[in-house]
């Protein structure tokens, strides 16, 4: 599955997991989480099975690309704001 995911200011997905990589560009602006930040050019992979919570400040726009979907728990994907 290829997709474009557009997060407006303050964007927060709650602790996605990948059953499989996931691929992600950024397209504009950027996004972080405990690995760190991810800015516009700049590409980053996840490894299957891990976990996280990203959030963006300015908002962003990736094209990103999964093999399974992510699955989400108990948060329906979104999480409160800082």
């Amino acid at each position: 599955m290829t997709v474009l995911l557009k997060g407006g200011t303050g964007r927060c997905a709650a602790f996605p997991q990948h059953p499989a990589i996931e691929q992600s560009y950024v397209l504009e602006g950027s996004f972080y989480d405990h690995d760190g930040i991810c800015r516009a050019g700049q590409f980053v992979w996840r490894q299957p099975g891990s976990l996280h919570e990203t959030r963006s400040d300015e908002g962003s726009l990736l094209l990103a690309v999964y093999r399974k979907p992510n699955v989400f728990y108990g948060t329906a994907g979104f999480c409160k704001a800082p």
